[in-house]
């Protein structure tokens, strides 16, 4: 089990599943802020989730399709190639990405590589530099008994 906490808390579990979301660098508007003490809700989750779903600004380099092919790509070589987790499911949407896996290694040797291979891919493809491609956190957590069918939808 490895646990760790920066602005979010992170409890990920070899071989149990895991809904993962990570989203582009600035996707969420500068003035909402989230109080520390509900980052842990699922309401918060949600919130975050609708306004990325609804987002008409801001960077929405996913929806290009050079950039989602190889996110796409990307995700299926870290089950196929590299054997990192079981891929359940995944979507890739115009600013973020949501997975569900789950892990045979650790974050750090999954989700890092995953995010550090894509955004460097982008940053290429786009001819950014010096620009931050995703955010530094993701939102995760560990599906329980009985959620796994009810996520998977």
């Amino acid at each position: 089990m490895e646990f760790y906490e920066r602005r979010l808390p992170h409890l990920h579990v070899l071989g149990e599943p895991l809904f993962v979301t990570f989203r582009l660098y600035g996707s969420l508007p500068a003035n909402r802020i989230f109080p520390r003490q509900n980052l842990k809700s699922g309401r918060t989750f949600v919130a975050m989730d609708r306004l990325l779903g609804s987002a008409r600004s801001g960077p929405l380099y996913l929806r290009q399709p050079k950039i989602a092919k190889m996110v796409v790509q990307t995700v299926h070589d870290g089950e196929s190639r590299f054997r990192r987790y079981e891929l359940h499911a995944f979507v890739v949407m115009p600013n973020h990405v949501h997975l569900l896996v789950t892990p045979k290694v650790t974050a750090q040797k999954w989700l890092g590589p995953l995010k550090g291979f894509t955004a460097h891919e982008a940053i290429r493809i786009l001819g950014l530099h010096n620009t931050p491609f995703w955010q530094d956190e993701s939102y995760d957590h560990l599906i329980r008994d009985g959620g796994f069918d009810r996520i998977k939808r």
